[in-house]
């Protein structure tokens, strides 16, 4: 079993262009439904399995607790394994393919207010190598609505100041042309600046990346979710705080103010319309909420 996932993420990573947390991801929820398989038959093949075993995994799973959002993925990444294995040659027919995931309700997205928003932008230090930098990044996210892996991964070379544009290589390598507003081109103009005087004072040759740390090395991604965090707990008390809530809020934000569904598509790298119309839900509960409040016959009073 373990051979034919090996080759199945292999595929995904040479052919399919998924990015490494995604891979890594995807191997995880396999690894733990062969391990599943293998306590009861050690030498279990693809081609012994049928629909009962997938729908014993996924019982033991609501055994362990696990949210049906969790094991809804999980049995997405068995879907797709399966449907490889079928489309190779490996198994003969997809036991998968007829096993229902369980339902789960919508969850709309965390986002700020525009004033929440305005102010975390002001929230880091004008006048300091990290502040800006960090300014720089909430700019990034909140102005752009760049993913964090897009963000670390800038280079000076990727960002067109006079062209006011950035060039992102997103998920499935592909490339898309952002426009850098005049907020986020200040913020990234000052840092740039200090970021010179920061790397001349450390005597020492910087990485390449745009985000550095405050040793000169490139920024890793926790360092930059507690950035983050840091700031947005200083205006919110929402949960689950992270800098795909900026992602979040740059869309709804947009489409509060009339922009074009498929241009936000775009602007934002997804593959699927469907993945954005989630932000059309977010707007019309902000709508409803404004309503409420506000239209003198939205509430009838007792």
């Amino acid at each position: 079993m373990y051979v034919e996932m090996n080759d199945f993420i292999r595929y995904l990573e040479n052919v399919r262009r998924y990015s490494q947390n995604t891979i890594l991801s995807y191997q995880n929820d396999l690894s733990q439904f062969i391990q599943h398989l293998q306590e009861d038959d050690k030498d279990i093949q693809p081609h012994h399995i049928d629909v009962r075993h997938i729908k014993n995994f996924l019982s033991y799973l609501l055994s362990l607790g696990l949210q049906r959002r969790s094991i809804t993925r999980k049995l997405s990444t068995i879907k797709s394994f399966f449907r490889y294995l079928f489309r190779h040659g490996v198994i003969e027919s997809n036991p998968a393919a007829v096993v229902q995931a369980p339902k789960v309700g919508k969850r709309l997205p965390t986002v700020l207010s525009i004033e929440q928003a305005r102010k975390l932008m002001t929230l880091p230090p004008g006048n300091t190598f990290e502040g800006l930098r960090d300014r720089s990044i909430l700019e990034l996210f909140y102005g752009c609505g760049l993913r964090l892996s897009e963000i670390l991964d800038l280079t000076w070379q990727k960002i067109d100041l006079a062209g006011d544009s950035i060039r992102i290589l997103g998920k499935g390598q592909k490339e898309r042309l952002v426009p850098l507003g005049s907020f986020a081109k200040a913020a990234l103009r000052a840092y740039k600046e200090k970021r010179g005087e920061h790397i001349s004072k450390l005597e020492i040759e910087a990485d390449t990346e745009l985000f550095l740390s405050k040793k000169g090395k490139k920024l890793y991604p926790l360092a930059v979710q507690k950035m983050v965090r840091k700031y947005m707990e200083q205006l919110s008390e929402q949960d689950k705080l992270s800098p795909h809530v900026l992602r979040h809020t740059f869309a709804t934000h947009l489409l509060d103010r009339g922009a074009d569904l498929f241009a936000v598509k775009e602007l934002l790298g997804h593959a699927s319309l469907s993945t954005t119309q989630i932000y059309t839900h977010v707007s019309m509960e902000r709508l409803k909420q404004v309503y409420s409040q506000a239209h003198p016959r939205a509430t009838k009073k007792s």
